[in-house]
């Protein structure tokens, strides 16, 4: 059971839900390590709007170990738009993707050959959500980063405070560099331990954070969220980046 007091509240009660788009998630089913079959992205989905998400972007993995194509999932993406045609129970869904920045991404992207979401311009979709191993980063990292902005992209770094290898000095070129950050939102909550939650919540009080997203792999995972605690203090700095 989750310890509560006196300053903090649930993310379900926190009212930082309400309106919020969900940037981050593995909800399209049977593609990656996220969902595995419709019925339980059905009632995630609904549990989301429920909880007052007005929009979700299912965001599957493309990497060497998850080698998803963009002309699959967009297929797979129509199958489960056509399966929910009509509920109006279930926010409004956008497909994009998490890409790990692996050694065949240089290939992915010299074709073209991606999914973006639209971000800063909602008429264009110019955003590339991006990750990095969790232990080590990708050789010439800033460097791809750099060429991802020359090609006229806007990088969104998924879950930076996770990246262990980075310094506060790496974080704050990132930003200078034009490369926009996504928190976890279960990171503030100690999901994934403490030392990753502080790294959280000290991103967050700088303001160094664009978008936020759940994450979300399973229904359990998003009910869990929903009860998990976190300090009221954090809500004002959280609001902003939610929509």
């Amino acid at each position: 059971m989750w310890p509560f007091t006196s300053s903090t509240t649930t993310i379900a009660r926190s009212g930082i839900l309400e309106g919020a788009t969900e940037w981050h998630s593995h909800l399209l089913p049977g593609v990656d390590d996220g969902i595995k079959k419709i019925d339980e992205t059905i009632e995630t989905l609904r549990l989301m709007g429920q909880a007052g998400i007005r929009r979700v972007h299912l965001t599957p993995h493309i990497m060497e170990d998850v080698p998803n194509t963009p002309a699959d999932l967009r297929k797979r993406f129509d199958d489960l738009c056509a399966a929910v045609a009509g509920d109006s129970d279930i926010p409004p869904l956008v497909l994009g993707a998490e890409n790990m920045l692996d050694p065949i991404f240089t290939e992915r992207f010299t074709a073209r050959d991606f999914l973006t979401i639209a971000t800063r311009n909602p008429a264009s979709n110019d955003t590339l959500l991006v990750e990095t191993s969790y232990a080590n980063p990708p050789m010439g990292l800033f460097d791809i980063l750099k060429d991802v902005r020359s090609a006229g992209y806007f990088p969104l770094l998924a879950h930076p405070e996770r990246y262990l290898y980075m310094s506060p000095a790496d974080y704050r070129r990132l930003k200078d560099d034009g490369v926009m950050l996504q928190l976890n939102l279960p990171s503030i909550t100690g999901f994934y331990g403490p030392n990753v939650q502080q790294r959280a919540i000290r991103l967050l009080q700088d303001g160094m954070y664009d978008y936020t997203g759940s994450d979300t792999h399973s229904l359990k995972w998003f009910r869990r969220l929903l009860d998990a605690p976190i300090r009221r203090s954090l809500v004002k700095h959280l609001l902003p980046i939610m929509r």
